[in-house]
């Protein structure tokens, strides 16, 4: 099993929920109006008069079978929209209940 953390620009809204459930991955938490900014290319999101967009997150935890076609779902969308944002990150997860 593996853990993937998802940070996204808000205007994504549930898109990237809807993706993971397209992909059979139906659990998640959700954080919303999150700051943050890449550490390579976008804008900042920042909740204020100069940055005023902000971020969402998704940790959602899935098989590892699953890992690679979310991440290239995520890519594409990425890559239609670049000046949004998606970054995701994935670890291993030890155990679970």
């Amino acid at each position: 099993m593996k853990s993937i953390f998802i940070a996204y620009d808000q205007a994504y809204n549930m898109e990237i929920a809807d993706a993971l459930e397209q992909l059979g991955c139906r659990g998640f938490t959700m954080w919303q109006d999150i700051a943050g900014r890449g550490g390579y290319t976008g804008e900042p999101h920042l909740g204020n008069h100069a940055w005023p967009t902000m971020n969402n997150a998704i940790l959602a935890f899935v098989p590892d079978e699953k890992v690679d076609d979310i991440l290239a779902q995520l890519r594409a969308k990425d890559e239609e929209t670049p000046d949004l944002g998606i970054r995701a990150f994935v670890w291993n997860v030890e155990k679970s209940y």
